[in-house]
């Protein structure tokens, strides 16, 4: 394993805990924005993919995440408020449900469970989810927030992909360039600063050694035993590869990271006490239940060992080649951004033969889909990707709840199926005992 910065396994257990460093890091960026509007800063709304912030860190944008804000909503047991009053309004049952709570938090006056969320002075949405366009014309009509959408190249078809140096790659790259040249001048007009080069490089620096340090996370995961459950604990590691891409609080937490799972693995010691099952876990998690459904598996020695979460909700900034060169800052962003919107699109549009290639790298003994009910973009397919991995001889389980409206989850019925599971699991064995 190489990354930008050597990383030295550790010899003994390190007092560095990923979940209680993660909490600080998202405590600390929540204070950070509830002060954003008093002291006069820009604000941009951003989601996980398809973002530009590295452009907007150029121009010292404090960045608002949605998706999160109404993540964190549901993992503080306080989203069915928020659902209920945009309900109230007029929405319907079916919207997204990450919507219904931002909904919500607008007419709550931006009160969230962790603060004030900041009046934003751009938003950036993109067509990595037609969701996101539909969302920012919310704040556009109520909140009179201008909008920037980008219009991301994605997999074109089945078993077709776009390589740096070829001639498709270089068209999208061009296309992507001309609409940073676009949202660039539109900070510099917000803001009223030029764009530094010199410091957008510097950004794509630390977002390089932390996309390294990410890369070397997850592969860690293919050891057995599993140093960490990928829905669970990759939830952690996601956020702060997205709250703090590109600073160096980003950086030192993934690198240290990393040395904490490579003294696991050394150590021998796993997620899962008896590790049995190594799981795939595809789809978006249940946030308001999210530790019950991790317990449901780990009490039969189950752990999940990845997540296409991971792929997709970093915008497909996952692999260790989406790497910035930063003696060319601006014309390798576009590059970069136009191979990883690829990644993420095609791991939900296309996730056939990816999530046959994760299930041979990561030794896997099933997968869990997890169709979520008011998500069109994650659990369009799943039903034909599910048949897809059963003929590969691969059993698989599929329950079914929400992002974070409670209202949806079945705890006997998804408990039944899961043991169910188990059952039949129990029955053919592990792949690595076969």
């Amino acid at each position: 394993m190489t990354t930008a910065t050597a990383s030295r396994p550790e010899t003994e257990k390190s007092a560095f805990d990923p979940r209680v460093e993660g909490q600080r890091l998202i405590k600390e960026w929540y204070a950070e924005l509830e002060q954003a509007n008093e002291l006069g800063q820009p604000v941009a709304n951003v989601f996980v993919m398809g973002n530009a912030v590295e452009i907007l860190r150029a121009f010292d944008f404090k960045l608002v995440f949605p998706e999160i804000n109404s993540l964190q909503t549901g993992v503080r047991k306080s989203s069915e408020e928020y659902i209920r009053l945009s309900e109230d309004y007029g929405m319907s049952p079916d919207v997204c449900s990450y919507v219904k709570a931002d909904v919500g938090l607008i007419l709550k006056e931006n009160r969230h469970p962790v603060g004030r969320i900041p009046k934003a002075s751009l938003a950036i949405a993109s067509n990595m989810c037609s969701t996101f366009i539909k969302w920012a014309e919310i704040w556009e009509r109520w909140l009179k927030t201008p909008t920037f959408v980008l219009d991301l190249p994605g997999q074109r078809a089945a078993g077709w992909q776009v390589r740096p140096g070829d001639a498709q790659h270089s068209a999208d790259s061009r296309w992507v360039e001309a609409q940073f040249a676009e949202l660039i001048a539109r900070c510099e007009k917000i803001t009223g600063k030029k764009l530094d080069l010199d410091k957008l490089a510097e950004i794509e620096d630390r977002v390089n050694r932390m996309v390294g340090h990410w890369n070397n996370v997850m592969m860690l995961n293919r050891r057995t035993p599993a140093p960490y459950n990928a829905m669970l604990d990759g939830l952690t590691y996601i956020g702060i590869m997205n709250v703090h891409r590109g600073t160096q609080e980003g950086v030192d937490f993934m690198r240290r990271l990393e040395q904490h799972l490579e003294a696991k693995v050394a150590r021998g010691e796993g997620r899962v006490k008896d590790e049995r099952f190594r799981l795939l876990f595809s789809g978006t998690p249940c946030y308001v239940s999210m530790r019950r459904l991790v317990e449901l598996f780990e009490n039969w020695g189950g752990v999940f060992a990845y997540s296409d979460y991971l792929t997709f909700a970093a915008g497909g900034m996952d692999a260790a080649e989406l790497r910035y060169d930063t003696s060319r800052p601006l014309e390798s962003l576009a590059e970069v951004t136009a191979i990883a919107a690829q990644r993420g699109l095609s791991n939900q549009f296309f996730a056939h033969e990816r999530l046959a290639q994760q299930i041979r790298d990561y030794g896997t003994d099933g997968v869990v889909f997890h169709g979520i009910k008011s998500c069109r973009f994650v659990s369009s397919g799943m039903a034909d990707t599910r048949e897809f991995i059963s003929r590969l001889d691969v059993p698989t389980l599929y329950i079914e709840s929400d992002l974070i409206d409670p209202r949806y989850w079945a705890d006997a019925q998804i408990k039944n199926r899961v043991d169910a599971f188990f059952e039949a699991l129990g029955q053919r064995g592990s792949r690595r005992a076969s």
